[in-house]
C-alpha cells in the first residue's frame, strides 16, 4: 500500500478551545500560539493506494465558506485536482472518501461550486463512495446547539443526493488493508481509519487526538461534546497503539505528522517519526 499525505491548508483556532480546561501556562510549553492566543492547525489528509482502491481520508475545508469562516484565518488552501495530479492521480481515480466526521474542516472539500450565484454544486470525487459514521450523519441532520455552526448543507447533501453516501453502523473493514472503527466523545460516530501496511499499522487519529500535545488523557478539546467519553476513547486507542507499536498520524498538528507511543507509569509518551 502506498500512502501520500496531502496538506489541504491551515486554519487558526483559540488555544483555550483546543486545550479546554488545561491552563495556557501549561499547554503553551507544548504547542505555540500567536499574540492573540491562536494556534495554527493543519488540515492534513491522507491518500492510501492499495492497488485496487484509492482511499482519501478527510478533505479539509474547501473554499465554499471562506467568508463565513474568516474568524479561523484559513490559509494555504488547495484544489484537489492539481494536487492529485502532482501525485499521479486525478479526482476521478478516488474510489473511496473516508470522512472522520462532518465538521467543516474535515469534509468541506467534498464538493465545489460550479456556479455560486445559482448555488450549483458538484462532487469533487464523483466516482467515490463517501464513508460516514451513521451516528455522525444523524448528528449532521439534527445537530446539537454546540455543533450546529460546524455543519453545512452544501458540504454533504450533494453526496447523499448523488447516491454516494455509505453509513457505518459498527466497526468494519473497508477493504483487507483498511479498517474503520467508531469512536465517540468529540462528536457522535467519529470514524478512525486503521491502515495496515506490511511494515506497520497507521492510525489516522483525527480529532480523537488532534495534536501530539493532546496526548495526555485529560487534555481534551473544549469542542468535544462529551469530554469523559473522549478520554475513554483516547485511552482505548493509546493502549492498543502502545501495545501493538502502531503509528499515529496527526491531522491537525502543524509540526508533528506521525509518532509512536509508549506507556511509562500510566502515562503515554510520543516519539515522532517519519511517515
Amino acid at each position: 500500500m502506498k500512502l501520500h499525505k496531502i496538506e489541504a491548508g491551515l486554519f487558526h483556532c483559540d488555544g483555550g478551545a483546543i486545550f479546554g480546561v488545561v491552563p495556557k501556562r501549561v499547554w503553551q510549553k507544548r504547542y505555540p500560539c500567536n499574540e492573540d492566543n491562536f494556534c495554527a492547525l493543519s488540515m492534513r489528509c491522507l491518500l492510501a493506494d492499495t492497488g485496487t482502491r484509492r482511499i482519501l481520508i478527510d478533505t479539509g475545508c474547501g473554499d465554499k465558506q471562506l467568508d463565513y469562516l474568516k474568524y479561523f484565518d484559513i490559509r494555504q488552501g488547495i484544489r484537489f485536482e492539481p494536487e492529485l495530479n502532482r501525485l499521479g492521480y486525478t479526482c476521478t481515480d478516488i474510489t473511496d472518501v473516508v470522512l472522520t466526521h462532518l465538521h467543516f474542516d474535515h469534509c468541506g472539500g467534498c464538493t465545489y461550486y460550479i456556479n455560486k450565484e445559482r448555488g450549483e454544486l458538484a462532487l469533487t470525487f464523483p466516482h467515490a463512495t463517501h464513508w460516514v459514521g451513521a451516528a455522525q450523519w444523524e448528528n449532521y441532520l439534527h445537530p446539537n446547539v454546540r455543533e450546529g455552526n460546524s455543519y453545512f448543507e452544501e458540504n454533504m447533501r450533494p453526496v447523499e443526493q448523488a447516491g454516494r453516501l455509505r453509513l457505518v453502523w459498527q466497526d468494519e473493514w473497508l477493504c483487507p488493508e483498511v479498517e474503520l472503527r467508531l469512536y465517540d466523545g468529540h462528536t457522535p460516530g467519529q470514524l478512525c481509519p486503521y491502515l495496515h501496511t506490511a511494515e506497520r499499522t497507521y492510525v489516522y487519529v483525527g480529532d480523537i487526538i488532534p495534536l501530539a500535545a493532546s496526548l495526555p488523557l485529560a487534555w481534551v478539546s473544549a469542542y468535544d461534546v462529551e469530554p469523559l467519553r473522549s478520554m475513554t476513547a483516547k485511552e482505548r486507542l493509546l493502549r492498543e497503539a502502545a501495545a501493538e507499536g502502531q503509528t499515529l498520524f496527526f491531522e491537525h498538528d502543524a509540526t508533528t505528522e506521525c509518532g509512536t507511543v509508549h506507556e511509562v507509569n500510566g502515562r503515554y509518551r510520543l516519539t515522532p517519526c517519519r511517515p
